[in-house]
């Protein structure tokens, strides 16, 4: 169990199992050894998760799973390149990442029944692939499942005046301006929600990786004017000194202990939370560094490249080093990887370079700062997409994938994961699982062990219902 854990509330099982444990002449307190030997079965692989997300669903075959030896229809326009490790191949277009495979694993199993892109958000953001009772594709519903990030957050502690789950660059919004189910906290309450470091203004008319690799799925490249990069400014005002913020903080808590009768508990909450959060930023000079990625020597900068992609991830690893617990990365807003036509040019010209460059120089970076082995990296999309090759002429060009539930590859490096390993595979055509399938479970449940969270761990609902943290086992064979 690492340190940053809170402890778990007795789940009505345990109580049971207290219960059988007094029949059999034992006291309960011999149930907290029992269970704490039960946990050091199933020992943290690392102390940070960065859960990369690829919002729109990756093409299985065009990128970690590729079928070269099926019909043009099924393989598509790419053509695999070898790695440094023998007998994993993956995309020509990712040679950056084919030479560090001693660093990452493929599971290329991982299954679930949803090919709707918010059903898919909502099963692979939350680690469950039933819907919650009510769910709606057009909005997120305080009756959804939480979040992964926002589990992380309810159940680690917070260290160094951070918030120990953040999510970045930005919340994930359809074009329309709809907000996508799945991010959220859901049933634990608003109270619960991962702190969303917005370092974009919402832009629905653009892709990808801007400035440098801005497109439009079928107008090609296209980069937004007026949008930027911008992180939260931390410093305080000229002249604010922090005696005087401390009077400013101490007048604004008498203003609002006049308000609190009128306002919710979980809302005052909340708030409080939040606030004192940011008075402690405000006062650390050590954290403030952290968010200015773009004064990062050039070097860095252009290692990770300098646009979206590349400034999330620098961030992300100064997250990390800063003491975040878990950090979700959405690399592209607006479903960015929904390649429904012209996929091959998208992909090779602006999806693909940014993130090979960006996931790469993360990898690297963890890497040579002895952070890789006590940092989980999983990078996933909502979905995989259909083994065929199909056209829309009306909309798009040249041709490309739809949505397909039915498999697709999650990339893991780091927090003890056995580099130069493929963990499942799919069949002939690269539409279903072959052997050892996988489902958001146990992909969840892989990151709730990297983290250290113990197996009878548990959520509460707003009602301060318990629920289990696991739902699934991790990913056997990763490790």
């Amino acid at each position: 169990m690492t340190e940053h854990f809170s402890h778990p509330k007795v789940h009505r099982r345990q109580a049971i199992q207290a219960g059988a444990i007094g029949l059999l002449g034992l006291g309960t307190n011999h149930l907290a050894s029992l269970q704490a030997e039960a946990d050091s079965k199933l020992k943290p692989t690392a102390k940070n998760v960065v859960f990369i997300f690829l919002s729109g669903g990756l093409g299985q075959h065009d990128s970690f799973d590729m079928k070269p030896h099926a019909p043009e229809e099924i393989r598509g326009e790419f053509r695999p390149i070898s790695t440094k490790t023998i007998g994993i191949e993956i995309c020509e277009h990712m040679p950056r990442l084919a030479a560090q495979s001693d660093k990452w694993a493929l599971v290329r199993s991982l299954t679930h029944p949803f090919n709707e892109h918010s059903q898919g958000h909502m099963a692979m953001l939350t680690g469950r692939s039933q819907m919650a009772p009510g769910f709606s594709p057009t909005a997120p519903k305080p009756t959804d499942h939480p979040s992964i990030a926002a589990i992380a957050g309810a159940v680690t502690r917070p260290r160094n005046n951070l918030p120990p789950a953040i999510v970045l660059p930005e919340k994930l919004v359809h074009r329309t301006g709809r907000v996508i189910p799945g991010q959220f906290s859901g049933t634990m309450g608003p109270h619960r929600d991962p702190y969303f470091l917005d370092c974009c203004k919402f832009n629905g008319n653009s892709y990808g990786a801007w400035p440098e690799y801005g497109f439009h799925h079928q107008r090609g490249e296209e980069n937004p004017s007026g949008y930027n990069f911008s992180t939260p400014s931390l410093s305080l005002p000229e002249g604010l000194t922090k005696q005087r913020l401390q009077h400013r903080v101490d007048l604004l808590e008498l203003v609002e202990r006049q308000q609190r009768d009128l306002e919710r508990l979980a809302e005052i909450e909340s708030f409080d939370r939040f606030q004192e959060r940011a008075i402690s930023l405000l006062s650390d000079s050590k954290i403030k560094n952290v968010f200015d990625v773009k004064d990062a020597d050039p070097k860095t900068l252009d290692r990770y490249g300098r646009h979206t992609f590349g400034w999330s991830l620098l961030l992300a690893r100064r997250m990390v080093e800063a003491g975040v617990n878990l950090v979700q990365v959405n690399l592209g807003n607006n479903e960015t990887w929904d390649t429904h036509g012209n996929a091959f040019p998208n992909l090779k010209n602006y999806l693909f370079p940014p993130m090979d460059q960006a996931v790469s120089a993360f990898l690297e970076d963890l890497s040579e700062r002895g952070l890789l082995e006590s940092t989980l990296v999983v990078m996933a999309g909502e979905f995989g997409r259909t083994p065929k090759v199909f056209g829309l002429p009306e909309h798009y060009a040249l041709p490309g994938r739809d949505h397909w539930g039915a498999v697709q590859t999650v990339f893991f490096a780091g927090g003890g994961v056995r580099g130069g390993n493929v963990i499942g595979s799919s069949d002939n055509l690269g539409g279903h699982p072959k052997d050892d399938p996988q489902t958001p479970e146990n992909m969840a449940a892989t990151i709730y062990r990297a983290l250290g969270i113990p197996t009878q761990a548990s959520w509460h609902d707003m009602l301060d219902r318990p629920f289990p943290v696991y739902e699934g086992t991790p990913i056997k064979g990763l490790t």
